[in-house]
């Protein structure tokens, strides 16, 4: 189905015109961060599927396909929890510097930039409650996304994922791209912070290990850590699914629903009360959606086909970003990182 010789990084910034931005905050009680995904000039047409039970979320009904707004400049996934979202008041701030956002005006100048945001639960992790994500943490976040040019995205530790845990080992940020025979390119952003737990409880093995790229998930196992009894486990794993082709806003609602496929292979459980979980897609439009001529009596089964495609891609891509998410993820505390729990075996390769 997919060719991966087209993807250089195996990270959401293979995919042409779009950039992402980290910035954090730790140390002195914090232990929390911001990530952005720019779109190219223009923006995106964007979709949104929230799945999880305790979603916080801004903006996201701007992505309904029956309302308004055509596209988006920037989508940020943040820590915090509610209070988090404040970050994105940074990053609607920087894009109207830019001239980036919804004209409202008859000058150019006048625009209102719209940047779907959602929020997923680290609060007290570094040690201070009150240390969270603010507007000058968002616009750190989106300056660094302008600044990268379209190198690859930094995992782990970083961002949004600062203070991630899943399942009781360190979470993080994770991405993973793959480039489709008809040329387009999909990728996929995963800060995974899950009350569930990425590896197998009987094996150790990463559960998106099966599903990866030759070469790309090593054979390491890991003793699974239990999630902290004390008190309730609140998460959210976040997700952004970017493609360069050209899909409506309906179609990319869609590419964000079945995204979630991809979390599910991940993760176990998924989609908790206690969870957030919540998928952005994004299409830039830069090539159109490759649907070869035919009887146009069967069109829509044609193009369904290509969508198909393109949709079981980025499930894909969003499952190994979950993996590689986990790999990179370092200790931090009380939180192991699933390769030190790896070491701790005499198997663990």
């Amino acid at each position: 189905m997919a060719d991966d010789a087209g993807a250089t990084s195996n990270t959401l910034t293979d995919v042409p015109g779009f950039r992402v931005g980290h910035a954090q905050r730790v140390g002195g009680g914090a232990l929390t961060g911001v990530t952005v995904v720019l779109a190219p000039a223009g923006g995106a047409v964007a979709g949104v599927d929230v799945r999880g039970g305790g979603p916080g979320t801004r903006e996201t009904d701007a992505l309904d396909p029956r309302n308004l707004v055509p596209r988006v400049d920037a989508v940020v996934l943040t820590g915090g929890s509610a209070f988090g979202l404040d970050a994105a008041g940074g990053v609607v701030a920087w894009l109207e510097e830019q001239g980036r956002g919804f004209r409202v005006g008859p000058e150019p100048s006048q625009v209102v930039p719209v940047v779907p945001t959602a929020a997923l639960f680290d609060l007290g992790r570094g040690g201070d409650w009150h240390a969270r994500p603010d507007a000058a943490l968002g616009r750190a976040a989106a300056e660094a996304a302008g600044a990268a040019g379209h190198a690859p995205v930094a995992l782990g530790n970083v961002g949004a994922g600062t203070g991630a845990v899943a399942g009781g080992l360190k979470g993080g940020i994770g991405s993973a791209s793959v480039r489709l025979p008809s040329g387009v390119t999909v990728g996929a952003l995963v800060a995974v912070n899950a009350v569930g737990s990425a590896v197998d409880p009987v094996t150790g093995e990463l559960y998106a290990a099966r599903f990866g790229q030759p070469g790309e998930f090593p054979e390491l196992h890991a003793e699974p850590a239990a999630a902290p009894a004390e008190g309730p486990s609140l998460n959210t794993t976040l997700a952004v699914v970017a493609t360069d082709t050209t899909l409506t806003k309906a179609q990319a609602h869609k590419l964000a629903g079945t995204s979630h496929d991809g979390l599910a292979r991940a993760l176990r459980p998924v989609h908790l009360l206690s969870d957030g979980d919540t998928v952005f897609a994004l299409a830039s439009g830069a090539r159109p959606l490759p649907v070869p001529e035919g009887d146009p009596a069967f069109a829509v089964h044609v193009e369904a086909a290509a969508l198909n495609e393109l949709y079981a891609a980025a499930a894909d891509a969003v499952t190994r970003a979950v993996g590689r998410a986990m790999l990179a993820a370092e200790t931090v505390g009380e939180f192991h990182s699933f390769r030190d729990k790896c070491a701790n075996r005499p198997n663990c390769g």
